[in-house]
């Protein structure tokens, strides 16, 4: 009997150690905005979810949402809410002539929109795709400058650059290496956001919300 209440005692603590919060293998503070099933999707949150820091990165698989989430940690660190220093909105950090671009002139309204902000960065990658068609079709497998060029690449460096300053890497062989007024340049998105798969972006001539 008394090795029996001895069993259930440690059991006990093993399952408070293992839940209470704020102890060493569960931390009430670590936060994240968004589950990543191991499938593909576009909206990985709803509109009911608030922002809130996050704290630190989940791994991510290779689909179109590791490869989605990965640039917006980049971009952002996740926060929808976020503003930069030269008026880039959002988790993707779009700039209004951008979002003009795909039909979303309200920028209050896209800050406290997460699933149009989703949409949107969807949106720009099929548009994006459909620009980059043939250079993506010459250029995959190909190595520049050390890296392999891939298609998830060329897409993250036309979020940062645009579309015509990706032509030019391409058809440069490098040559031509556009930066942002931060310092980021082309060939930095081709090497970090290599490998993944984007097949789930279909490219749409015009796409637009």
């Amino acid at each position: 009997m008394e090795k029996r209440m001895m069993f259930i005692a440690y059991i006990a603590i093993i399952l408070v150690v293992f839940t209470q919060n704020n102890t060493l293998f569960y931390k009430a503070d670590k936060k994240v905005r968004y589950n990543l099933p191991k499938a593909n999707t576009i909206v990985t949150v709803s509109k009911s979810v608030e922002p809130f820091k996050v704290y630190f990165t989940p791994t991510v698989d290779n689909l179109y949402i590791g490869f989605k989430e990965a640039i917006a940690f980049k971009e952002s660190r996740g926060n929808y809410k976020k503003v930069n220093s030269l008026g880039y909105l959002g988790k993707y950090q779009f700039g209004e002539s951008t979002l003009n671009r795909i039909r979303i002139y309200d920028t209050e309204n896209f800050l406290n929109d997460p699933e149009l902000q989703e949409e949107a960065f969807y949106t720009l990658c099929s548009l994006n795709k459909w620009i980059l068609k043939r250079d993506i079709k010459r250029s995959v497998g190909k190595k520049i400058n050390g890296v392999v060029i891939t298609e998830s690449g060329i897409l993250a460096a036309a979020h940062l650059a645009g579309a015509g300053n990706v032509k030019k890497y391409l058809r440069s062989n490098g040559e031509i290496n556009s930066y942002d007024a931060y310092g980021t340049n082309v060939h930095q998105y081709m090497k970090k956001f290599a490998g993944y798969d984007t097949s789930f972006i279909k490219p749409v001539k015009n796409a637009r919300i």
